[in-house]
């Protein structure tokens, strides 16, 4: 069973992504290393005694639909119960409104562990704290009386309904509509689906952020605007009134995450007897939606990435566990009698080391993004500015390649277990069956890489990005000057990385400089895996200089992973053109 990684998370908190000499600094305030131990010790205690042992349960039965209520799997309505009088929902919430307002990396660091005890039941209240952040930032205060002490304590949930059947990824295609009543509502009518916890019986309410067209707005992403529509009326008092008209009219049967209720919501039906038009309250300006929602999905990609690193981990200790019990053949360094531990097998360590490596390595890229979104919000000015320019730039990097990484480790978890992975008992599969959603949702990875080299490359006149080479380039020098044992030719694969990181990187600012942007598109994925892998070998490499117990598993990053980022450099430079010719028998087909 899972056992939450409290020393490494710690470990890579502050000497990796930067929080000690942010504690050291006074840039949190009081927050000390006391404090931020406390908080991961017990979160930690919490993930692995109490969400850990409902992981199973929620698996195999999953969220169950009835006449448009959804009950989640026995003991979780409680689990949530607890975790809440636990206080962890208002770990990263605003003081204002009851919230803790620690840093965001505490806040990540805890939902890590959350997710790898259950990824089912942490993506829900991940939904809920984009909630209180877009409505931090953009509603009325009326609605922030209202609304946002109950969502930051938790005692409400929120819910993000953005996807309609015609409109996934491209929000041009969205229909929903809100029509405006005269009084401050509007009555909402659509239909959403996937929808995150849209309906569940952890809470007594329920508030929905909904996308949906104002009359007569601008075509596309111009003319869509953001609402609020919570499931029960709320009173000037606080209390529940009426039901509103929205209902879960059906729940999807997924690969994995059963016991995270997935709902087609339907808005404006008459649902109830009611009269239709599901009542909701505008948040921010009309038509100015998308800008108010991406403050919500912005938090969200962070912590899809986390879900990454999640499963990740726990694919990974669950894979070493199974390596020293089971005994498989003969190996050289097994000097006991009868069949070695499959653990002793070189291909067996590889395996293992690649899971451990590349785990810790988008753990790394997501706290250090975490690190940057921190220091945005304590600074000011030019420092400030620079801070969100870094937090930009490592967003698709720690949501894209932290989840292409979570379901890889968990493949090579079940290749481990050999063919018992294959049977649901093991639990190796559900972890991989859990960990397909992560690259695709909260914006697809292609679409990251796509944010990446049109959005986020460019920022700074294009030289941001190079100055975080540059940053990069200085761990490589300091292992070469360190004079440590046993980091072979980790700077020399450093040197390499980071020399073909900044010729991809400036090739495709040239492309998208000179107008081509299709070329520079085609090699965007790779780019993107590209400049994270070399990111990570530095992260590790930080992270081995200030513990040289990390030396060995670094070393074998460099000289086993790294290399890879000399074959993606090459796919950036020069497949463009055989993608454009395979690309028109494709559609031609």
């Amino acid at each position: 069973m899972y056992r939450a990684p409290v020393e490494d998370i710690a470990f890579t908190l502050k000497h990796v992504a930067g929080m000690k000499s942010a504690l050291d600094a006074g840039t949190f305030g009081d927050l000390g290393e006391d404090l931020v131990d406390a908080v991961l010790g017990e979160a930690g205690r919490f993930a692995t005694d109490e969400i850990a042992s409902l992981y199973k349960i929620g698996d195999e039965q999953g969220a169950v639909l009835k006449d448009a209520t959804v009950t989640t799997p026995p003991g979780w309505k409680e689990l949530y119960r607890r975790w809440i009088d636990g206080g962890w929902n208002a770990l990263s919430g605003p003081e204002e409104y009851g919230g803790q307002a620690l840093p965001t990396m505490l806040g990540v660091a805890a939902l890590e562990m959350w997710n790898s005890a259950a990824m089912a039941f942490g993506i829900g209240p991940t939904l809920t704290m984009g909630a209180v952040e877009a409505l931090d930032k953009h509603a009325s205060q009326e609605l922030k009386s209202k609304y946002l002490e109950k969502l930051v304590s938790g005692e409400w949930m929120g819910t993000m309904n953005l996807t309609e059947p015609q409109a996934g990824s491209d929000l041009n295609a969205l229909r929903a509509r809100a029509e405006p009543v005269g009084d401050g509502t509007y009555r909402i009518f659509g239909q959403k689906i996937f929808i995150t916890y849209g309906e569940h019986d952890f809470t007594d309410n329920i508030i929905h952020l909904v996308l949906a067209r104002l009359p007569d707005a601008p075509a596309g992403t111009r003319g869509i605007s953001l609402f609020l529509v919570p499931k029960f009326l709320v009173g000037d008092d606080g209390s529940l009134g009426a039901r509103n008209d929205v209902f879960c009219s059906g729940l999807e049967h997924k690969l994995g995450i059963h016991a995270s209720p997935t709902c087609t919501m339907i808005y404006g039906d008459g649902f109830g007897g009611a009269a239709p038009g599901a009542i909701g309250w505008l948040i921010g300006e009309e038509n100015k939606g998308l800008a108010c929602m991406f403050t919500m999905m912005n938090n969200a990609r962070l912590c899809v990435g986390m879900q990454g690193v999640a499963v990740a981990e726990a694919a990974t200790q669950k894979a070493i566990a199974y390596a020293n019990e089971r005994r498989q053949g003969k190996a050289a360094s097994y000097t006991d009698t009868g069949m070695a531990p499959i653990v002793h097998h070189p291909d067996v360590q590889r395996t293992l080391l690649t899971m451990k490596a590349l785990t810790q390595t988008a753990r790394a890229i997501s706290y250090c993004c975490a690190h940057a979104i921190d220091l945005a919000r304590v600074s000011a000015g030019d420092e400030a500015a620079h801070w969100r320019d870094r937090a930009n730039l490592l967003t698709p990097l720690a949501k894209a390649f932290s989840t292409d990484i979570g379901v890889e480790v968990a493949s090579l978890g079940l290749q481990v277990h050999g063919g018992m992975g294959f049977i649901e008992e093991t639990g190796a599969a559900a972890l991989y069956r859990d960990a397909r959603i992560a690259p695709i949702y909260e914006g697809t990875n292609g679409i990251q890489a796509i944010d990446l080299v049109m959005r986020k490359l460019p920022l700074g006149g294009g030289e941001h990005v190079h100055g975080f080479i540059g940053e990069l380039a200085t761990v490589a020098n300091a292992v070469r000057t360190s004079n440590l044992e046993g980091f072979g030719r980790t700077a020399d694969a450093l040197d390499k990385a980071f020399g073909e990181l900044s010729e991809a990187t400036r090739f495709l600012q040239k492309l998208s400089a000179d107008g081509r942007s299709d070329e520079a598109l085609a090699g965007a994925t790779p780019y993107l895996k590209l400049i994270s892998l070399a990111a990570g070998g530095a992260y590790l490499a930080q992270g081995a200089l200030a513990d040289q117990g990390r030396i060995a598993l670094c070393r074998f990053f460099a000289e086993n992973l790294l290399g890879e980022v000399s074959a993606l450099k090459d796919r950036v430079v020069d497949g463009a053109e055989s993608l454009a010719i395979a690309g028109k028998a494709l559609i031609s087909a």
